[in-house]
């Protein structure tokens, strides 16, 4: 297809039924490079006046969605608790794309030795590059957090894909509790590096199956001038014990975060509803790359949850986009709206198989074939690596 002048086309989504998240009924999108221009009614008069091409996708017999954020990857592999053989590799682009996922956000765990942030901070660029949307969290398990140059506050004023600090360990065997004045310093900093740079500057939590369970928040909310919205934390399923303390601390105005591992986001979305937890405060993550976790893994839980009628989809469907978009900051993400990034993802309406993904106006899945790669699959390819 011939390009107009500006090198850019349009591409005109049409016949589908689109959540924007919130049903807009069948309608039609339009994008133009990495914007969402229009969604309604489109002139198609005007737009054959503008002298550019336009490729059209027929959406009829889909669901349009805005595209997925996965809010907690180990995008350069987590493991290594068990030996150097156990470690696991980076996630590969194309992976994550073809689960409609078209945000991502990356994080170290435990192994902060073989890995640290400045790898984090290549494997982002790299995504970045490629034409998805990366971001991540410095830091790791442990405290004093390891951080790109020397200081939280300065990795989230200076380093653009850093939102926050994560994943901090609590309640878990592999490292002890901080003493809670330490961690108050820290998540005062990162919630004062996420106010000069207008980031989030929330603290991401993992919870482990440990008897204290969110005590120290508890504790660090009570005790300081800590704001409840610095706090994010995830794994909230280990227990329906922990599920009920996580409601608690989303109604106090933290945010929290299942993840898919376990593949019982079901029952654990209709437990949390149960005990009147606030579905605007919760997100679904994949987890990956961490043993059972994967991109893989986080799509079907959507499904699944869809399946299993839990909510509609226009309430669930915020707890795999518009929440992550709005708790992280990621102002242009999470929605189908003009001036909004051009992320979308089309699924089969009733089977949910991905048919389409946009990611930045960027064109990966097409009648759900991988159709563009990554720069390192194409090297590897060439033979040139």
């Amino acid at each position: 297809m011939t390009k107009g002048k500006t090198g850019l086309i349009f591409t005109l989504i049409e016949n589908g039924r689109v959540y924007a998240p919130e049903p807009l009924g069948i309608t039609s999108i339009l994008l133009l490079g990495e914007r969402i221009v229009a969604v309604g009614a489109i002139d198609m008069k005007a737009l054959a006046g503008a002298g550019m091409e336009c490729q059209v996708i027929d959406a009829a017999g889909c669901v349009v969605l805005p595209g997925l954020i996965d809010p907690h990857q180990h995008l350069i592999g987590a493991g290594g608790e068990h030996g150097f053989n156990s470690r696991l590799p980076e996630i590969p682009l194309e992976q994550i794309v073809q689960c409609g996922i078209t945000t991502a956000v990356g994080l170290l765990g435990t192994d902060t030795v073989t890995r640290d942030p400045r790898c984090l901070y290549a494997k982002v660029q790299q995504l970045n590059q490629d034409g998805l949307t990366a971001y991540m969290y410095t830091g790791g398990f442990e405290l004093p957090p390891r951080t790109v140059t020397t200081s939280v506050v300065d990795d989230l004023v200076f380093i653009d894909p850093i939102i926050g600090t994560g994943e901090i360990a609590l309640s878990d065997s592999r490292w002890i509790d901080p003493p809670l004045e330490e961690l108050a310093h820290v998540v005062a900093q990162t919630y004062l590096g996420g106010m000069m740079a207008g980031k989030a500057g929330v603290t991401h939590f993992h919870i482990g199956s440990g008897r204290n369970r969110l005590g120290l928040l508890r504790d660090l909310l009570n005790s300081y001038e800590i704001p409840a919205e610095a706090i994010y934390v995830t794994h909230i399923t280990r227990s329906m014990e922990l599920l009920r303390e996580a409601v608690e601390l989303a109604k106090g105005g933290a945010f929290v975060d299942m993840d898919s591992v376990e593949q019982n986001i079901p029952e654990c979305l209709r437990a949390y509803q149960q005990q009147g937890g606030d579905l605007k405060r919760l997100t679904v993550s994949s987890d990956a790359q961490t043993p059972g976790g994967s991109p893989q893994k986080f799509l079907e839980a959507l499904v699944t949850s869809l399946q299993d009628g839990v909510v509609p989809l226009e309430t669930l469907l915020p707890c795999f986009t518009t929440n992550a978009a709005d708790i992280l900051k990621l102002k242009r993400k999470g929605r189908i709206q003009e001036n909004h990034d051009a992320d979308v993802v089309i699924l089969r309406d009733g089977s949910w198989e991905v048919v389409h993904v946009f990611a930045n106006g960027q064109h990966f899945v097409r009648d759900g074939r991988l159709i563009r790669q990554s720069q390192q699959q194409r090297l590897l390819q060439e033979g040139n690596v």
